[in-house]
């Protein structure tokens, strides 16, 4: 009988477990949400009407945060407040959990609706929404997250037991701040998942890549909480507060503040794209004259980073990392005689004290956070450090060092005519002899790890 059996039909192809996992347990919580509701009927019909046009809105606003992370804070604003939503105007609500979930889920998927238009002649490769992965695990995530924060509150309110606190004292408010807070752990800790498992998997051709640990992007997650989160789980708690007083106004009136935050983040995010292209022309500024081989700024940043995950780095230290590989032979535009092959690592280590020092001058100058340029002045100093001890140099710089040398050494093989397998195993080798003296032993570990997962 051919064909892959059942069980293996059932298993993800890309590994990503936590992913199929949450959008697995979203689509059948949505179902749920929605036949409990067609059964039942809608509750405050226009309040949930007013509810579901936010949240539509919302997402069609999103925004990108540092760490390539999509969010929609005015969506989730507006999705927190109604799974906390008490009293309206003074008057009990009743619509519980599940028609919590099922609004946000109508709320998400009407915003996907403008991608039914036909393309922009433009733009004719336009993925949809729903095509979109990333997108798809998002709303996931924030379902579940907003079902989480639902149904810790919606019981115990509709039950009476959040009476006994007076909705003008503290008591209601602290509760209403725990609930919250826990809501954001939840979606923190599926946010985490969700980042390891995109970061997994083989990476682009210029590199090995392998996926983040969940200990850094629980880190990095929970670092995000005190941004942009924290204003989004601030906005929920206050428009569900006011409107047990003002009513549905509460919606455009309190969000207002956010989307000027919006606005104040996008800019951040111009900021942000000139910087990268900053750093892509220095890159490049090698290559186009002669001192650095074709790629090979790309091939160490991809390295570097795939090291820097395995060592468990988080995504601001990654970006980085990628930013002081991507320019550490910035220093050799000083040299008046290119080093054949650009390869730094064959020289004396006090030519390539020299080399980091001058790049990390020009670095200083152009912007970029000063890690970057602290990074690329230290990348040659002798392991493990003028001072001794293993935190004298930084982990990039030593990152940096072993992948840079990683591919000097392979396109050295390259030109002898050696294989890629053989030529990785043949400079594994010689970092090998360096571990503990001139490289730092942990990455050349991380390195053989890397490569193995590469070829696999």
């Amino acid at each position: 009988m051919s064909g892959p059996r059942p069980r293996e039909r059932a298993r993800p192809r890309d590994g990503r477990w936590a992913a199929h996992a949450v959008r697995v347990a979203a689509a059948g919580l949505l179902a749920a949400a929605l036949v409990a509701v067609a059964a039942r009927g809608v509750e405050q019909p226009r309040v949930a009407l007013a509810f579901t046009g936010l949240i539509a809105l919302g997402e069609c606003v999103r925004i990108t945060l540092p760490g390539d992370r999509e969010q929609a804070p005015i969506g989730a604003a507006g999705a927190l407040a109604y799974a906390l939503l008490g009293p309206l105007r003074g008057l009990p609500t009743a619509h519980g959990t599940l028609q919590v979930v099922a609004v946000t889920g109508v709320g998400l998927l009407l915003a996907w609706l403008p991608g039914l238009a036909l393309p922009h002649p433009g733009r004719p490769h336009r993925r949809p929404p729903w095509a979109d992965p990333v997108r798809r695990d998002s709303a996931a995530r924030r379902l579940l997250g907003v079902g989480f924060a639902a149904a810790v509150f919606q019981p115990l309110y509709n039950s009476g037991l959040v009476d006994r606190f007076s909705p003008d004292g503290p008591a209601y408010g602290v509760f209403l701040t725990a609930v919250a807070a826990l809501a954001a752990l939840c979606d923190a800790t599926l946010a985490a998942l969700l980042r390891r498992d995109w970061t997994r998997g083989p990476g682009p051709k210029a590199g090995p890549r392998t996926g983040l640990r969940f200990s850094a992007a629980l880190e990095d997650e929970l670092h995000a909480l005190f941004g942009i989160g924290s204003a989004i789980v601030a906005t929920g708690m206050l428009v569900s507060l006011a409107a047990g007083e003002v009513g549905l106004w509460a919606l455009p009136l309190f969000c207002a503040p956010l989307l000027l935050a919006q606005v104040s983040f996008r800019r951040a995010a111009a900021v942000r794209a000139t910087t990268g292209q900053t750093i892509a022309s220095l890159a490049r500024a090698t290559e186009v004259a002669g001192y650095t081989p074709h790629g090979h700024a790309r091939r160490v940043a991809d390295t570097a980073c795939a090291l820097g995950r395995d060592l468990g780095l988080g995504t601001r230290e990654l970006a980085l990392l990628e930013y002081a590989a991507l320019m550490h032979d910035v220093g050799q535009l000083s040299l008046v005689e290119p080093v054949p092959d650009g390869a730094t690592a064959l020289l004396p280590c006090a030519e390539q004290q020299r080399i980091a020092r001058l790049g990390s001058e020009v670095i200083s100058r152009t912007g970029v956070p000063r890690q970057v340029a602290e990074q690329v002045a230290r990348l040659a100093d002798p392991y493990p450090g003028p001072a001794g001890g293993d935190g004298s140099v930084p982990l990039a710089a030593r990152i940096i060092r072993v992948a840079n040398a990683h591919d000097d050494l392979l396109t050295a093989a390259r030109g002898r005519g050696v294989g890629e397998a053989v030529g990785h195993l043949e400079a594994l080798e010689v970092l090998r002899l360096g571990r503990g003296r001139v490289y730092d032993a942990r990455v050349v570990d991380a390195l053989a790890r890397v490569g193995g997962q590469a070829r696999a």
